[in-house]
């Protein structure tokens, strides 16, 4: 008997344990059906570079990209959430950006290597036909995407973004001009001595703090936020960004002219050759002046436009509610 009871007892705890088992995962899965949004998350190799994602949410594929360049998705955190009740939601980090791998040759950050990491994803993640937004530079992106794979969307969604450098660049020097002139002498003298090279060794390749706080703080903050402004919002944090990218995409001469390969962004010509649903949307006072998002509209046949009413380049922190909404009218309007 004494060799059986350990047997019996051995059995019963493995009976209870897995009716315990059995009693969470009925649990969780009620839990699963109606509140939870697991996310699934991991990387892709796209052409040699492996390409953060995460993947949540429910119904037809939403990816969505950010700007920067050089940013990462975190920024559209928490305010996109939302939109996981109707969406599958699919966040990238563009290669050399947030957790994405950085390449050797900074060259290979460009606008066309990362229309070919987005559709690398689109196709290792068997999405289909998906429906993809991109804010500022992810809108450059987007519609560079949809120029050459328009086939593998349903809908494309523009937010606060430019089709032209010329045009962007023009829109820099009268954000320039509308300054005091205090603050427009001082980044212009900062930019005339050159922007890196400064400070201690751990500094140089990235920009001054005192030119952030000017250009990103004194310059652009009243063309980011309107309605709603971020209280945590620190031009120096602004920083942490992916700096051999953004030097090589943007430029090394300052916040007001574009200059590196992002020249080549030359859209005007092509974008009537966008044919699949288009909604472009804006800022009142957007850094991407609203006016860029107007012609844009002209020349996508069908296009929508929404320009959110005290916003700047941050809409969905502006306006969260009409953001979202906006984009889900747009998105779920045919069911």
């Amino acid at each position: 008997m004494k060799k059986i009871i350990p047997v019996i007892i051995s059995a019963m705890v493995l009976l209870i344990a897995g009716c315990e088992q059995n009693s969470e995962m009925q649990t969780s899965s009620r839990i699963s059906s109606s509140n939870q949004f697991v996310i699934r998350q991991g990387f892709i190799e796209a052409n040699g570079v492996m390409i953060y994602y995460e993947a949540f949410g429910r119904g037809k594929p939403l990816m969505i990209v950010h700007g920067g360049p050089g940013a990462s998705h975190d920024y559209f955190l928490p305010y996109l959430l939302p939109l996981a009740h109707t969406n599958r939601l699919i966040f990238i980090d563009e290669r050399g950006s947030g957790r994405s791998q950085k390449t050797e040759n900074s060259s290979d950050y460009t606008v066309e290597n990362m229309v070919e990491d987005v559709e690398a994803v689109r196709r290792e993640l068997d999405l289909g036909k998906i429906s993809l937004l991109g804010h500022s530079y992810g809108g450059v992106l987007a519609q560079a995407y949809a120029l050459k794979y328009q086939r593998n969307l349903s809908h494309l969604i523009l937010c606060s973004t430019f089709h032209s450098t010329k045009e962007m660049n023009e829109v820099f020097k009268k954000i320039l001009e509308k300054m005091t002139p205090e603050l427009r002498s001082r980044i212009e003298k900062m930019e005339k001595e050159g922007l890196f090279g400064h400070g201690k060794d751990f500094e140089k390749n990235r920009y001054t703090s005192e030119y952030m706080t000017a250009a990103w703080g004194e310059g652009y903050f009243p063309y980011l936020y309107q309605n709603h402004p971020d209280p945590n919002y620190d031009p120096i944090a602004n920083g942490n960004t992916a700096w051999d990218l953004y030097r090589e995409m943007w430029g090394s001469h300052g916040e007001f002219i574009i200059d590196g390969n992002l020249k080549s962004v030359e859209y005007s010509d092509r974008l009537s050759e966008i044919k699949v649903p288009t909604l472009i949307t804006a800022g009142d006072n957007d850094e991407c002046d609203p006016s860029l998002s107007r012609e844009m509209n002209t020349k996508i046949a069908g296009s929508k436009l929404v320009i959110f009413p005290k916003s700047g380049h941050m809409t969905f922190v502006d306006q969260p509610k009409l953001f979202i909404s906006t984009i889900n009218e747009f998105l779920h309007s045919g069911k």
